[in-house]
């Protein structure tokens, strides 16, 4: 059977048919399930004291500071954390501090970690104070306010001291794993993506009819409109269960008044703008040319916020369960900035992310301000973004790839913003046993 990775993870158990062998064919499944392997992305808060720590000064008491290495499957070690130096004193407790797993310890939880203590010299020769070695598995004994303890040793004076104890006593007051949570996380547990698509229509993309318009419909080659929505739909659609994209136009004028519109549905259906697939967007994009006049001029504000309001609505309704994915397609410079930043700002806020393919040669110096990798986009009143929810990417650079080089890059900040959204506004994935999908997927 075929199957895309999209359509595993967001149904977790996905069961098909067998596609070939004539003894087979509609008797037997195959089944697949997903499980997303973690512990690399998990957070961990560490709080660190000591007390009888060896005095190395001569006029006052030591400055300690902690080191905790890493391990590595060569022998090498890394540098994990270095502690603040606590002055003039042999029970130093250091501030409390936060580090991935997957620095700590590569999230191998046996993983040795090798610790020293340190006395603080400000001519950069430290004094060795004593050591020991920990693994993470030891140190979440520190949790519900229990203690895990180590003796501090000095190598050298075990060897030339008989009654040598130890250099001190290091101690791990508390351990807390701060889970960090994924994609991968809400969308096995049950969040959809819901994926609309905005096309221009403005003059400047040239008359359809003509074969240098990029709305040019050959008959045996797709058009770059055509060719950006198909890599970039094709993959949303795995992880929207219904298969209906709603496709809305901009920047022409549209029968039966030929008024200019910039949020027409291209199907011509108000009531219901969605279209069966992007097959149907396809062909519902193709039998909208012949019937309006491309005009102007390139105002995408409207388009954004009519998108915004469908997030804003179903946020009440089903929370943590819709996240909306809108795709622009245009040919050049849009005419309304100070409103599209204004819609920006606004949809910062819900669950929403902003993809720009900009068709054709014209000048994107504006779509990649829009974008916010080089700077905080703010709007005209200068509130800025809550975060960054807008991609653009020009199909130029992708001309000669493959579909898939361009959907990874239009894609690619995708999985973060969705998971910034919802850590921002503390909302936890369900817990794959809670949620039971019914989706179906067919090809």
């Amino acid at each position: 059977m075929e199957c895309t990775l999209g359509q595993i993870v967001s149904q977790r158990k996905l069961s098909k048919a067998l596609l070939k062998h004539s003894n087979t064919v509609g008797k037997s499944t195959i089944m697949v399930t997903a499980e997303e392997l973690t512990g690399n992305n998990d957070y961990v808060e560490l709080s660190f004291s000591a007390r009888k720590l060896d005095d190395k000064d001569f006029f006052s008491k030591s400055d300690p500071f902690l080191e905790i290495y890493r391990v590595n499957d060569d022998g090498t070690q890394q540098l994990v954390y270095r502690t603040e130096t606590v002055m003039n004193n042999l029970n130093p407790v250091w501030k409390t501090f936060k580090t991935s797993l997957n620095c700590l310890c590569s999230g191998d939880h046996d993983r040795i970690l090798k610790c020293s203590v340190w006395d603080w010299d400000s001519n950069g020769k430290h004094d060795f104070i004593g050591e020991f070695e920990a693994t993470f598995k030891e140190m979440r004994g520190a949790i519900d306010g229990k203690q895990v303890q180590w003796e501090c040793i000095n190598p050298k004076y075990k060897i030339k001291k008989k009654n040598y104890r130890n250099s001190g006593i290091v101690i791990l007051n508390q351990c807390k794993i701060i889970k960090m949570h994924s994609f991968l996380d809400y969308i096995m547990g049950g969040c959809q993506i819901q994926f609309t698509v905005a096309i221009d229509f403005t003059a400047s993309n040239g008359d359809p009819r003509n074969s240098c318009s990029l709305h040019y419909i050959h008959p045996y080659q797709p058009n770059e409109y055509l060719k950006a929505l198909v890599a970039v739909g094709e993959i949303c659609q795995d992880y929207d269960s219904d298969k209906m994209f709603p496709a809305f136009g901009f920047g022409a004028r549209i029968p039966p008044d030929f008024k200019v519109s910039h949020d027409f549905a291209v199907n011509f259906n108000e009531d219901n703008p969605e279209c069966t697939g992007i097959q149907g967007v396809v062909e519902a994009y193709q039998n909208c040319l012949p019937k309006i006049q491309l005009y102007g001029p390139t105002n995408i504000a409207p388009i954004i916020q009519k998108v915004a309001q469908a997030a804003s609505e179903e946020l009440h309704i089903r929370q943590a369960m819709q996240y909306f994915i809108l795709l622009i397609l245009t040919d050049g410079v849009i005419t309304d900035m100070a409103d599209t930043r204004d819609a920006i700002v606004h949809a910062s806020h819900l669950p929403m992310s902003i993809i720009i393919v900009g068709v054709g040669n014209a000048d994107f110096t504006d779509m990649q301000i829009l974008d916010g990798d080089d700077g905080i986009l703010c709007s005209p009143r200068g509130e800025p973004v809550l975060r960054d929810i807008v991609q653009f990417v020009p199909f130029r650079n992708f001309k000669h790839a493959s579909p898939a080089a361009l959907a990874k890059s239009v894609l690619a900040e995708v999985p973060n913003q969705v998971v910034d959204y919802y850590n921002s506004k503390g909302i936890k994935p369900k817990c794959p046993s809670e949620f039971e999908s019914s989706r179906t997927f067919s090809r």
